[in-house]
């Protein structure tokens, strides 16, 4: 059911343009696959202060976040199913505020932390990533409202405050990060 006239009117007045130039269908149900986020987190705010001894892996959990580990490298489609997620994530957030009659704060709204071994510069450019000031390489963001960070673990830098990441890279990222673990202990 159409709610809106201008909705209506788009949808038959775009029917109308495409049917004899293909199969047209308006207020197709889209009803996705049940999805499973990896890491849904949400800080305890009394803990928040010792959150830093993790390092980058703390500043990612200072706020609500998703957390998506690839052991091997993240395609393309692996990376916009992880958007889809956070996006859903977020309309059910809205959903709730409104049926709750609040506003939904953007301190609510998880980030997503897409963790891959590797990833090509192809791969980023395509996302359209950039780096932001204050953060450490090998971390490129997406656009503000994606919410979204590709976190290049081969690309961060070997220092005590990416270690619990590195442990999830593969090959000498790993093996050197089990090495600095080691001589911790």
């Amino acid at each position: 059911m159409t709610r809106f006239i201008h909705d209506k009117f788009a949808k038959d007045y775009l029917e109308e343009l495409l049917k004899d130039y293909g199969e047209v269908k308006s207020s197709e149900k889209v009803s996705g696959e049940i999805k499973e986020i990896d890491v849904f987190f949400t800080p305890d705010k009394q803990q928040s202060s010792n959150i830093q001894i993790l390092g980058l892996l703390g500043r990612f959990a200072e706020n609500p976040a998703l957390i998506e580990p690839f052991r091997n490298p993240a395609s393309t489609d692996e990376i916009c199913d992880c958007i889809l997620k956070l996006l859903e994530v977020k309309a059910l957030l809205r959903r709730e505020a409104k049926a709750n009659k609040t506003k939904l704060q953007d301190s609510e709204i998880p980030k997503l932390w897409v963790l891959t071994p590797t990833v090509s510069e192809t791969r980023l450019s395509s996302f359209g990533t950039m780096q932001k000031e204050g953060w450490l390489s090998g971390v490129h963001f997406l656009a503000d409202a994606l919410r979204t960070a590709i976190v290049a673990i081969h690309q961060l830098p070997q220092i005590p405050e990416t270690l619990w990441l590195r442990l999830l890279g593969r090959g000498s990222v790993q093996s050197q990060a089990i090495i600095e673990l080691q001589a911790y202990h």
